[in-house]
């Protein structure tokens, strides 16, 4: 294999490994310092961080609020207390080696307050924002103002383009990298646009071959693209490196990471990892924020999948081939549905599944009142943890609302990754990963059950494995 070279991140040559940052509490300050102390790039989660008592306990997020208002303003003080203390772990970790960056969703809810807070907050310990899940059209100018770099996650061109020409080229010097993403492979949240068919995966040459020749015409040559998503031995992107059509590169892992001694999640979390099987992650549309995400097929994500197939379309009012009555609510106020839709609606209530919610379009889905009863509790208790919610009909501007009606077929996700993250069933929450989990159990690196250490995993990829 070519020889991995080292690049320029953030001012500063580095190895060419940069730590993918997942959200709430799945990459932390400590695993962020130890890749910056192996030379590489760390990054930590801004979003809804940890933070701890004087013990060294985690302080569990609990929201005191009232309305969703009161808890948004809760949400964004722990995100920037928790932000904070995870920078500093970082900067004392990395010893003054490599990089520590943070990562946030753009359509993360007070993405502003919380990025000002932090980075005011940690001045001078972190040297760079990494970005995606949205257009991060603000981030430049935010980096600006710190005196830090930026790094926006963008999976075409397109988007990359979009994001130059109205923001970033007013600001071009804190321009630190661009993050391909594979909107296919990557875990966590993917950028697949209405044009991309999911169940398609494209070949990523071309599309970063296409982000590379307008970076050029931008006199953007010297900024390295980090390829994120699907890559696990850098073997296998040997046609990447030392290539003009390409440029200089580095590479992002967001699943190795997950199974390090450094890594935060838990013993569960961890052993599921290496019982994986080729085709266990699900690319799904369930996610509260409309995009598509990667996530392993487990008991949470199989009961969300049973939701939207035990759905129906209903009508007001009598109307064309929906003339049948289903009472629906507490008052069994009636409403209409096809006579074969009747059928399928009867089978489910005999199953268990009798307790049937309203979605925003027109549909019924069927769910147990135990599962019902959670919903409602979930949608009640919202805590504005996302820009917007399709779930709770949460907006974090104007209005606060986004003026529909709440969606029962997806989750309170600000829930269920605090959940995963802090010790609960991974069976029975939100367990993202990117496709390529499944090569822990074919990797021999991790044979017998071997968990590296973040410098042994560095160590190991920088061969090409």
């Amino acid at each position: 294999m070519k020889s991995l070279h080292p690049v320029i991140i953030g001012g500063q040559e580095v190895l060419p490994i940069i730590e993918g940052g997942k959200g709430i509490s799945i990459t932390s300050g400590k695993s962020a310092g130890a890749f910056a102390a192996a030379g590489a790039v760390g990054t930590f989660s801004g979003v809804n961080a940890d933070y701890y008592d004087d013990d060294g306990n985690i302080v569990p997020q609990i929201y005191q609020g009232k309305t969703r208002r009161e808890r948004h303003e809760e949400l964004i003080e722990f995100g920037i207390r928790g932000g904070v203390t995870q920078a500093r772990i970082a900067h004392e970790m990395s010893g003054g080696k490599g990089r520590i960056h943070m990562n946030v969703l753009w359509e993360m809810g007070g993405v502003e307050p919380i990025l000002h807070g932090i980075l005011q907050g940690a001045k001078g310990l972190i040297h760079g924002v990494t970005c995606g899940a949205g257009m991060p059209y603000k981030i430049a100018e935010i980096a600006q103002q710190y005196n830090i770099h930026y790094y926006p996650i963008v999976s075409s061109m397109r988007a990359f383009r979009a994001l130059w020409k109205r923001s970033y080229s007013k600001v071009p010097d804190k321009l630190g990298g661009v993050v391909y993403e594979d909107p296919w492979l990557a875990g966590g949240h993917n950028g697949l646009s209405n044009a991309e068919d999911p169940t398609k995966p494209e070949d990523p040459y071309p599309r970063i071959r296409e982000i590379r020749s307008f970076m050029k015409e931008a006199k953007l040559d010297h900024v390295p693209i980090i390829i994120a998503g699907g890559v696990w031995y850098v073997r296998e992107w040997e046609r990447f490196l030392d290539n003009p059509e390409i440029g200089p590169v580095a590479f992002q892992f967001g699943t190795r990471p997950l199974l390090t001694k450094e890594s935060p999640i838990s013993e569960g979390w961890k052993k599921k990892l290496l019982e994986l099987k080729e085709g266990d992650v699900f690319l799904n549309q369930f996610s509260p924020t409309g995009f598509y995400s990667s996530a392993v097929n487990n008991g949470f994500i199989q009961e969300l999948r049973g939701r939207k197939e035990r759905q129906i379309p209903y009508a007001v009012e009598p109307e064309g081939y929906q003339t049948d009555p289903l009472p629906v609510g507490a008052r069994g106020r009636p409403v209409y549905v096809t006579t074969e839709d009747l059928e399928k609606a009867k089978a489910w209530i005999a199953a268990g599944f009798d307790e049937p919610m309203k979605t925003p379009d027109e549909t019924l889905i069927f769910v147990t009142k135990e599962k019902s009863a959670e919903i409602v509790l979930d949608q009640v208790n919202c805590m504005g943890c996302l820009s917007h919610c399709l779930f709770s009909n949460w907006k974090d501007h104007d209005d606060y609302t986004t003026g529909k009606k709440a969606d029962p077929r997806s989750f309170c996700i600000q829930k269920t990754l605090q959940d995963i993250a802090h010790g609960k069933d991974v069976d029975t929450q939100l367990m993202f990963s990117g496709h390529n989990g499944y090569r822990f159990a074919q990797d021999p690196f991790y044979a017998n059950g071997f968990v590296p250490t973040v410098g042994q995993l560095v160590d190991r990829i920088m061969t090409g494995d």
